[in-house]
């Protein structure tokens, strides 16, 4: 009988382990693996819902698997999930909601998303701010103080983070803050 319990009690704790990793936790732990090393995020679904959902949709279909992180700023951000290796724009789904008004701060090691000067513009592009950046938090709902959603936060990789944003950088095709020699993103993907 004790057996019986024990075997049955393992099963469903396996089973709840299992779910606490999902696409649909309120924290799924996403591996983005570049050619300077592994970058861990945990997503915050509770205060980013439509933000996590949206990101989960492009780790989910590959989108940015072979994309660059395509601007770097040492004192800022590093941005990548627009572009591929050639830099010729990736395809995206229609723009989100800004959720900036969550309570989540763009500090150091805060994954964002990127927008364009229209707030609720969102669609692949994501930012990890490599210093504190509260300036780019929510402050009223309109125009620029709308703000930048952030959604999540390396949980491991913040040295990988530091490696890419002392990258050397220059112009390229129009785009400033592009680095010399390409910042890969090999792979995105839920960890189970």
């Amino acid at each position: 009988m004790n057996r019986l319990i024990f075997f049955i009690t393992l099963f469903f704790t396996s089973l709840l382990g299992s779910l606490t990793v999902s696409a649909d936790a309120a924290n799924p732990v996403i591996s983005i693996e570049t050619n300077h090393g592994e970058i861990t995020l945990e997503l915050d679904r509770v205060k980013a819902p439509i933000t996590v959902d949206n990101f989960m949709k492009y780790v989910e279909n590959g989108h940015y698997d072979g994309t660059l992180f395509h601007r770097v700023m040492e004192s800022f951000m590093i941005q990548g999930g627009g572009f591929d290796q050639d830099f010729n724009d990736k395809k995206t789904l229609d723009p989100i909601k800004n959720e900036a008004n969550n309570d989540l701060s763009n500090v150091r090691g805060s994954v964002a998303m990127a927008r364009t000067n229209d707030p609720h513009s969102a669609t692949a592009q994501f930012f990890v701010n490599v210093v504190d950046n509260d300036f780019l938090d929510f402050k009223a709902p309109n125009g620029a103080s709308w703000g930048y959603t952030v959604f999540g936060k390396v949980t491991h990789g913040m040295d990988v983070v530091d490696k890419i944003r002392k990258v050397a950088v220059g112009n390229f095709e129009g785009h400033g803050n592009v680095p010399k020699e390409p910042v890969i993103i090999n792979k995105v993907r839920l960890v189970e």
